[in-house]
């Protein structure tokens, strides 16, 4: 792979599953390839956030920024050097995967997800052999007891990365013959390139209509986007020259199968506010009405972009939907309920 081919092999598993060490073999192996470690972006933000920011949080994983920088960083290292990324790094959140994969695929890079699994009594044994720096007692319980905390959220996680991951049981192989499997996968494409949407990055403000869809008991309609974290609303960005109803008809076919019979009535304009790195713009939610029980009985998803749908009552909504969302989706009830729109700025209704 020669430079200008933007790829990244991200090598997942649990702690102590071997990836740093594969990692390095790897980038001896890919030609073009250059290792790029995350956890070193997490160690900065330890030196540049205040310590009341570090203490909300157990993990630098659960902070934005980090997550953020992820992308950045390995978007820009790419367009320095091209070739292949190896980056070792545990992500068991599937939310966050979304997040980081998806703003990957947002710039048009490709991600070949790998995982290395091997079985907990090797996990366990490599934990309690693992080498580090420090007194012992500080080590059990700054590396070990950490370690061993996570295999059961490493479990939990399974059912999501083995569908996601080109699996690689490594319980019985040295780094080097990991590597090679992994080096074996990329060239033949076994390790295929993660099915996710790419959603380009807006340059500036943005329109976007979204559609409530309602099932008998008045619950509303949920999707589970592949790209992001957070559920959202059936629909998306407006394009040029589109209007914007015609924009939720348009997206709620291509994502759900639903064909809309009508012109969906406007229940909310909000205008978002920009939190760079986004540029914020217009956000409309119209009512597409209730589904019956044969249309929700057809419902498909395209796998790329949507992993699940479900339908929840507004309560179930608040701890499913950002805060912002939910918001926008509070007052759109709302408004459905008075029969007339409303019109928010950032969530809040004005006039």
């Amino acid at each position: 792979m020669g430079r200008g081919v933007d790829v990244i092999v991200w090598i997942n598993g649990t702690f102590s599953a071997g990836k740093t060490s594969t990692a390095r073999e790897l980038t001896g192996i890919l030609p073009d390839s250059t290792l790029f470690d995350p956890e070193f972006i997490g160690d900065a933000l330890r030196v540049l956030l205040p310590p009341k920011r570090l203490a909300e949080v157990s993990d630098y994983q659960d902070l934005p920024s980090w997550r953020r920088l992820v992308v950045d960083t390995a978007a820009a290292l790419l367009a320095e050097l091209g070739g292949v990324l190896v980056v070792p790094m545990t992500l068991l959140r599937q939310e966050y995967r979304d997040e980081i994969f998806g703003g990957l695929a947002a710039r048009r890079i490709a991600v070949r997800h790998v995982l290395l699994a091997p079985a907990e009594t090797i996990l366990r044994e490599r934990i309690a052999t693992r080498k580090e720096p420090g007194e012992p007692a500080e080590v059990d319980v700054r590396v070990r007891q950490w370690a061993y905390d996570h295999i059961p959220a490493y479990q939990q996680a399974l059912g999501w990365l083995t569908g996601d991951a080109h699996v690689i049981d490594n319980g019985v192989l040295t780094p080097r013959e990991t590597a090679e499997r992994i080096a074996e996968a990329v060239r033949s494409e076994t390790a295929r390139v993660c099915d996710i949407v790419q959603t380009p990055e807006p340059t500036r403000e943005t329109v976007a209509a979204g559609v409530l869809l309602f099932d008998a008991q008045d619950r509303v309609l949920l999707v589970d986007p592949t790209y992001k974290a957070g559920w959202e609303f059936p629909g998306g960005v407006v394009e040029a020259g589109e209007a914007p109803a015609c924009a939720g008809v348009r997206e709620v076919a291509e994502e759900l199968g639903v064909v809309l019979d009508r012109t969906p009535g406007l229940l909310v304009v909000d205008w978002e506010a920009p939190q760079p790195p986004g540029y914020g713009g217009l956000r409309l939610l119209f009512d597409g009405g209730w589904l019956s029980a044969e249309a929700t009985a057809r419902l498909r998803l395209p796998g790329p972009e949507l992993r699940a749908w479900r339908f929840v009552t507004e309560a179930e909504a608040a701890g499913l939907l950002p805060q912002h969302r939910y918001e926008r989706l509070r007052w759109a009830l709302r408004a459905r309920e008075r029969g007339r729109p409303l019109y928010l700025e950032a969530g809040v209704p004005t006039g």
